[in-house]
């Protein structure tokens, strides 16, 4: 799939705000995440939608899926930002006008269950996507973290090459296969993304760099999702892995026996002949690197670091 690039954000630009999977249960911080966005000198247009309710979803099916066609179709909307996770972004796959998206590329960001139509659109596509900061997750805060507020920002408005990928001091990043691999940086959420294969909306893993990610799973639960990577043969199509942040992946009932986390992933990725690197800052957490998808990705385990060598706008 040949990549398509959006456009860079530029000061004063229009950022489209919708909410495709689950809404906060604060609807505040829809409010203070938009007063953040225009206090930055952005003008903001929130979908019609955003804000319902449909038991854990915001919204109807139909209601998601209108914001989203109509933020694509409005010329003014440089950019959308999803407002959150949660569940349910996997439901519009079916329904989605992807010609539409094809001849409006435009910047799109969420992280979480947005893995879903991040990879659906490179699938259908090849538009470039951002797994980044989420309005009602991490722009909501009277302190937005400075680490991912600086690498967020340049990622999406500058047409430079992005370069290598740092851990806020220096945090170390773990290699567990030496070498060098580089293709494509595709992936995100674990269980999202496992949940969309063998379907239309996954995209060609072949000469990619697959980036994992994961919250709430416990160890099993990880194994399992692996396990399925593994016999769909997903490993052997790879020239490297980078794994996020597993935020409490672990077995919290102490009586039970269990496998630990990084025991699971031991048992799936070492040995691999492709490199593989762990604890790059990305995921569930407030220092967060903006992660793009479809764009070209140097993994160095050797000497421990990711590179873009390449822009993820045009």
């Amino acid at each position: 799939m040949r990549s398509l690039k959006p456009k860079k954000l530029n000061p004063g630009e229009t950022i489209g705000i919708i909410s495709p999977a689950s809404s906060p249960d604060d609807l505040s911080r829809i409010e203070k995440g938009v007063k953040y966005l225009e206090k930055l000198g952005y003008r903001v247009e929130v979908g019609k939608n955003v804000g319902r309710n449909h038991g854990y979803l915001a919204g109807t099916d139909e209601e998601r899926l209108e914001d989203l066609h109509e933020m694509f179709k409005n010329k003014d909307v440089k950019a959308i930002f999803c407002v959150r996770g949660g569940y349910g972004a996997g439901r519009l796959l079916d329904k989605i006008n992807f010609n539409l998206i094809k001849k409006n590329p435009k910047i799109f960001v969420g992280y979480s269950d947005i893995t879903a139509l991040q990879m659906a659109f490179y699938a259908k596509t090849g538009l470039v996507t951002f797994a980044g900061p989420m309005l009602a997750v991490d722009f909501w805060k009277d302190e937005v973290d400075e680490f991912s507020e600086e690498n967020f920002w340049r990622v999406l408005t500058h047409k430079k090459k992005i370069g290598k990928l740092h851990n806020p001091d220096d945090e170390k990043i773990y290699v567990l296969n030496k070498g060098r691999g580089e293709g494509k940086m595709l992936g995100g959420n674990l269980a999202v993304l496992v949940s969309i294969m063998g379907t239309e909306y996954f995209p060609s893993l072949k000469d990619s760099v697959l980036m994992l990610e994961d919250i709430g799973e416990q160890p099993y639960r990880v194994d399992r999702l692996l396990n399925q990577l593994k016999l769909a043969k997903s490993f052997k199509q790879l020239k490297a892995i980078v794994l996020g942040r597993f935020v409490d992946c672990y077995e919290d009932d102490k009586t039970k026996k269990s496998l630990t986390l990084n025991e699971v992933i031991s048992d799936y990725l070492e040995g691999l002949k492709i490199p593989v690197i762990y604890n790059l800052k990305h995921g569930h957490i407030s220092q967060n690197l903006t992660i793009p998808f479809g764009i070209k990705c140097n993994v160095n385990a050797s000497r421990g670091f990711v590179e873009f060598t390449e822009s993820a706008v045009s």
